[in-house]
């Protein structure tokens, strides 16, 4: 029975990699590329000196296989599909909670609203110290969700320290379904009309959340939006097309995909029925918009719907079709490339895999205005970047830089990401301060400012946000016992640093207890009042709606 299973299988995932590996020799045909793997597998599993793991060496031949192609067709196990699916089906089962581990212990950063969790009593800076009596201190942060996720209807038993108590509290928790939101934050700048919705990936729910976040935003007299993309890896592209179609007319192209087989070639033109599609807009991308982000920004851009800020993106223009192998593992396999409405490639040279990864290719320029003469503005500065090279291969063939024009005339580039109407970068912070961001300090400090003032501090602003973010402040003398905690782990404390930073720090901290007292959303309003991007892009509102001929 177990010969017949290997035998099985490796037919099975013989005619998988058939379709992967070129022929080893010319005139092999698939069934050739079956019969060796299955040659090898029975004759390792018969004659290894140890036993054999097929399993292992199953899974180990499909990822070589897809080694072999490019970087974005991957295999992906099944205990790692279930978290994959969590992700993209825009929910999983359990008790609903934010946490961090802070001195080997679980705290919670904050119960999701609406939640088990939050509607049993559990709050902010609680340390969940055992789970169903079992020491939970000193486990790692991928060994929580195992123990405390699980179907719907089950339960889970949590022992929790809380600082005001002196007795440890014992909550029975029955597990639910918990939404896992697309969209980080939706709110309106203060004293302004601009909305700032923030999209961290494109998931199932990520245009129903959008929809809702504009709604609601127009609700409070929203008049102009700045789309954040930055650090969105992508995702589903029909959710990229379903977002990009609530700001376009009818009838333009969104996007187009072509493989080498015609049954993946694709166009998806816009529905033109959104009330949004006059919204003036700016789009935030950087090096880690990929993918659905850069088909959304690409369509905004050579539309001329908005203008697209920030940092070039990280360039991949590849479509991936996940294929399910029936033992809950999974891969992707790249079917096609897509384009933008001008005809774009974005996608980076990508044969070297690990330049790729370390973003090479990416066409990288100044800061400043590129929404006139950016042929001209780019020329000169690829100039400046061949005389600094070391060798021909730092060197940017100018002859070969993909030019195309968006609908109004304007020169774009392919082949290497979007690359902004507006080039602005982004802050960057001493090692001082990356260190202290690193090992998660600023929220420690904030969950210690939590434990000894979080009744008054919720009392005084639970309900009154706007007054949190104009008048609470980091005041010196918390900034002496932040140096002591600081000290304690080990962190030499540096003046000079702290000087440079000193805005950085003080807003770490203050957008830390405001994810406590109320959640991510407040975060980001909070830490986005000293963003270089956001403020710039505020300023650049003239520039895109007159792009787009909105007035």
């Amino acid at each position: 029975m177990k010969k017949y299973l290997i035998i099985t299988g490796a037919v099975v995932f013989g005619v998988l990699i058939g379709f992967f590996i070129q022929p080893l020799v010319s005139g092999d045909s698939i069934f050739d590329q079956v019969r060796k793997f299955d040659y090898v597998l029975n004759t390792a599993a018969k004659n290894y000196v140890e036993e054999v793991d097929t399993q292992k060496l199953t899974e180990a031949a499909i990822k070589a296989a897809l080694n072999e192609l490019d970087v974005h067709s991957v295999y992906i196990p099944a205990e790692e599909m279930k978290r994959v699916n969590e992700d993209f089906q825009g929910s999983f089962e359990g008790i609903g909670i934010e946490f961090d581990i802070i001195n080997d212990t679980i705290t919670i950063v904050t119960p999701i609203p609406g939640g088990p969790s939050e509607m049993l009593g559990l709050m902010s800076g609680d340390k969940i110290i055992k789970i169903d009596d079992e020491n939970a201190v000193g486990l790692s942060r991928s060994e929580v969700p195992k123990k405390l996720k699980g179907p719907k209807g089950t339960k889970v038993k949590v022992e929790i320290l809380r600082p005001s108590q002196k007795e440890t509290l014992k909550f029975t928790i029955t597990r639910d379904k918990i939404p896992i939101n697309t969209v980080d934050a939706a709110y309106i700048i203060d004293n302004t009309d601009i909305g700032v919705i923030v999209v961290n990936r494109f998931a199932a729910t990520t245009n129903d959340e959008l929809v809702e976040s504009l709604n609601n935003l127009s609700a409070q007299g929203m008049k102009k939006l700045i789309l954040d993309l930055r650090g969105n890896p992508g995702g589903f592209l029909n959710q990229a097309v379903l977002m990009a179609d609530e700001f376009l007319n009818k009838g333009d192209t969104i996007v187009y995909t072509i493989g080498r087989k015609n049954r993946f070639d694709e166009s998806y033109i816009s529905t033109g029925g959104s009330k949004f599609k006059n919204l003036p807009l700016i789009v935030l991308i950087n090096s880690g918009s990929a993918s659905a982000s850069e088909i959304v920004s690409g369509a905004i851009q050579d539309l001329d719907r908005g203008l697209i800020v920030g940092e070039t993106s990280y360039g991949k223009g590849l479509v991936q079709r996940q294929y399910d192998i029936g033992d809950g593992s999974a891969f992707r396999l790249t079917i096609s490339k897509y384009y933008t409405p001008s005809g774009r490639s974005i996608q980076r040279p990508y044969k070297d895999k690990d330049k790729y990864r370390h973003l090479v290719g990416r066409l990288e320029l100044e800061e400043g205005s590129y929404i006139e003469n950016a042929k001209e503005k780019i020329i000169q500065q690829v100039n400046e970047i061949n005389k600094k090279a070391k060798n021909d291969e730092e060197k940017i063939d100018i002859n070969n830089l993909p030019i195309y024009k968006t609908r109004r005339g304007r020169i774009v580039f392919g082949g290497g990401g979007i690359t902004p109407d507006y080039i602005i970068k982004q802050d960057t912070i001493t090692k001082f301060s990356a260190e202290i961001r690193r090992k998660n300090l600023f929220f420690e400090f904030a969950s210690g400012i939590m434990q000894s003032q979080g009744s008054s501090l919720k009392s005084k602003y639970a309900s009154d946000f706007t007054s949190f973010l104009k008048n609470y402040q980091i005041t010196e003398s918390m900034i002496e016992d932040f140096k002591k905690l600081t000290s304690s782990k080990e962190i030499e404390w540096n003046d000079e640093s702290y000087q440079i930073d000193e805005e950085f720090i003080k807003i770490s901290i203050k957008s830390a207890i405001a994810r406590m007292i109320w959640d991510r959303n407040k975060f980001l309003e909070v830490f986005y009042t000293i963003d270089p991007q956001i403020k710039k892009a505020v300023e650049l509102f003239p520039e895109a709606i007159k792009l787009a001929k909105l007035k």
